[in-house]
């Protein structure tokens, strides 16, 4: 298949199948005056179609239903709950994925539907990541997806992430759909290390960091007036992604959020609750 109109911005490889995130170069063929006047401003802002394309090698990839855009090539799609009906209705109930799973099976060209939105490719080797609720789009056939309650009072009742969040495990490629794009994540090594975060843009961790929520000074009083409050703390050996600048986006879709961003920096919505 021709791919001369893509940008390919990430490409991963794992057993039996290729993952790519392709972005047209451009789009060209509105006929109609008010999407070519959306599509201008959109071009200007520098947001590109993107879509993701798997190609099979005798291999089995899971899509969350829907995600399908079109296949090509000796293929077959099965439905699943992915383990059981009481592992969908885990799924569907606790961390707001899918009851079933869709998984294709042979060889081929598969592709996701397009989006003005971000992709992440994420590779897991004997292990496990926690992603917020409804992150995961596709991935290796041989991933598990799951979910993942929070380990302790604090983390559940005052993280804003939730009681659950989705646990992926295995060993594979993840696609993710992100609020950001990968160029601007952050990706924090620990080593028996703290990583404090104030906000709830920390889209991934892996499964030997703990999650809580911890005052932002040593007695209640000095947090109660140092204007940080609580925050998310993440603790131990492994890796945790940042999204710094989701913050500002979801300011600026709001009426006020271009204004609110003009002025002295102020923290970027956190949902942990005091």
């Amino acid at each position: 298949m021709d791919l001369s109109q893509y940008d390919v911005l990430d490409e991963k490889v794992t057993e039996g199948a290729r993952f790519r995130i392709l972005q047209y170069k451009e789009l060209k063929g509105s006929s109609d005056v008010r999407s070519a006047e959306q599509l201008f401003f959109l071009t200007s802002a520098g947001m590109r179609l993107k879509m993701v394309q798997i190609t099979l090698n005798k291999g089995r990839i899971r899509n969350e239903p829907g995600a399908l855009y079109f296949m090509r090539g000796n293929l077959e799609m099965k439905s699943s709950t992915g383990g059981g009906i009481m592992r969908g209705l885990s799924r569907k109930v606790l961390s707001r994925e899918s009851f079933f799973v869709n998984e294709i099976h042979g060889s081929g060209d598969i592709f996701l539907e397009p989006t003005f939105g971000h992709f992440l490719l994420v590779d897991i080797e004997d292990d496990e990541v926690i992603v917020d609720k409804s992150m995961f789009y596709a991935g290796s056939g041989s991933l598990d997806i799951s979910a993942a309650a929070q380990r302790n009072i604090s983390a559940a009742a005052l993280g804003g992430e939730g009681l659950f969040q989705t646990r992926i495990k295995g060993s594979g490629v993840a696609v993710l759909f992100s609020p950001v794009p990968m160029s601007e994540l952050q990706i924090i090594d620990l080593n028996n290390d703290t990583l404090s975060v104030d906000g709830n843009f920390a889209l991934l961790r892996t499964g030997n960091v703990t999650f809580s929520v911890q005052k932002s000074s040593k007695s209640w009083l000095a947090t109660s007036v140092s204007g940080e409050g609580l925050l998310q703390t993440f603790q131990g050996t492994g890796q945790v992604w940042l999204a710094p600048t989701q913050g500002v986006y979801d300011r600026l879709a709001t009426p006020n959020g271009l204004a609110a961003l003009a002025g002295p920096g102020s923290a970027m919505g956190t949902r942990t609750n005091s």
